[in-house]
């Protein structure tokens, strides 16, 4: 459907983090209205609710209240921590809202089944944020497969390269950086690439293994003279994960003052920024803080048809677009997000599909290469119109998806091959 169609859907947000400002965003941009929105710290929602001008009494401290009673927008993206997705997602089926429910679904397996129930059994429209699915490179990739140009799929070969500051961000300062607190970072982080190997091979994996682990971000590998802070660190200007550093250089780029430098401060002034690594999270030496998510794993999946998959995610790159080279009996390809080459063997000629520059980006400020703007334009179509199709999967899709993480772990863990049931 156009964006005549989605003009006017109304929509709450739960959660005015960097995510659910970005779908905020994007949904206006594509005739969408923002009515509604729970966010539990004040400054946050303030500042969402005078952005979308949103009436007063549509403003929420606690999702509780505004899932509490009659529905006040035609649609709910509920993009708040993790922990909280499923409570707040079986209250929104339940409630009869169409639902963008941002990654991972649920931080278990049970509370994933119980979204599923609670979905399934209100009908309601639902999409999970896996925007991997949705980007131009993918469609190219998938219209390639599809027309048999490189044969049978036999492996396939996908690396995340998440990129130092990123990890160092997100996954040693950040949010992420326990799993007591979020969840392993397969599924934190990498459920987005285990949900897209699976669309991409188009079958759900048999057995798993994995190994990974935190190897570099450790108090055994903080130099001698290193502080607890970047600010007062002798040794800061020659450590490549500096705080000062990454955020004094996001000033004045006003995608990095978006992300990352949000989350670390409000004020994007030189000092402003000095000010919160002293007290931040965001300030501290990444070989000094709490986490204990790997920096790096990978993972073996083994599929039905007897295709064979590895996926490796490293936390040691520059923060670019996903890397994958696919092996057929006719042909193979191999692209990086800005291209798809393939190598035809009949022919021995080689070709190349160049995806638009409209969607270089790699980060979630950039949009995920345009998966972001795609997802959110594919849930307003099925808002507006019922028909889920626009939806490249279900509650039921994503599950068996989450699964495959959840199996990887106990895998790794446990230093087995493990065998999913179908």
């Amino acid at each position: 459907m156009g964006s005549a169609d989605r003009h006017g859907t109304s929509l709450a947000v739960i959660g005015a983090g960097v995510r659910g400002l970005g779908y905020a965003r994007r949904a206006v941009a594509q005739g969408a209205r923002i009515a509604a929105v729970a966010e539990p710290r004040r400054e946050a929602r303030e500042d969402f609710a005078a952005e979308f001008q949103i009436a007063p009494e549509l403003v929420f401290e606690d999702a509780k209240d505004l899932l509490a009673g009659d529905r006040v927008a035609d649609a709910v993206v509920i993009s708040s921590p993790d922990d909280c997705h499923a409570e707040q997602a079986v209250l929104a089926a339940q409630r009869g809202y169409p639902m963008l429910l941002e990654k991972p679904m649920a931080l278990s397996e049970q509370d994933c089944a119980r979204i599923v129930d609670a979905v399934e059994r209100a009908g309601v429209v639902f999409a999970v944020g896996h925007v991997l699915r949705y980007t131009p490179y993918t469609r190219v990739i998938k219209e390639l497969l599809e027309a048999g140009r490189i044969g049978t799929i036999v492996s396939v070969e996908h690396l995340e390269p998440v990129g130092w500051w990123h990890h160092a961000h997100s996954y040693v300062r950040g949010n992420w950086r326990r799993e007591d607190e979020s969840g392993p970072m397969l599924l934190t982080k990498s459920c987005h690439d285990i949900d897209w190997l699976m669309y991409i091979v188009g079958e759900s994996p048999a057995r798993v293994s994995s190994f990974g682990s935190l190897s570099h971000f450790a108090p055994a590998h903080k130099p001698e003279e290193a502080t607890d802070r970047c600010v007062t660190c002798p040794v800061e200007r020659s450590c490549a994960f500096s705080a000062k550093r990454l955020y004094l250089d996001c000033l004045g780029d006003p995608l990095r003052e978006y992300w990352p430098l949000s989350m670390v401060t409000r004020d994007l002034s030189e000092a402003g920024v000095l000010a919160a690594l002293e007290q931040s999270p965001y300030g501290r030496c990444v070989y000094s803080c709490d986490n204990d998510v790997v920096d790096h794993q990978v993972v073996s999946l083994e599929f039905p048809s007897g295709t064979t998959a590895s996926f490796t995610m490293t936390a040691f790159t520059p923060l670019v677009h996903r890397k994958t080279r696919i092996f057929g009996t006719r042909g193979c390809l191999e692209g990086d997000g800005e291209y798809v080459r393939l190598h035809d063997f009949v022919t021995d000629q080689t070709e190349e599909h160049r995806i638009s520059d409209r969607f270089a980006g790699a980060s979630a400020a950039d949009g995920h290469g345009g998966g972001d703007d795609a997802l959110v334009a594919a849930f307003l179509s099925a808002v507006a119109s019922g028909d889920t199709s626009p939806l490249i999967s279900d509650a039921r899709t994503s599950l068996a998806g989450h699964r495959v993480v959840w199996a990887a772990e106990s895998a790794r863990r446990s230093a087995t091959v493990v065998t999913l049931d179908a």
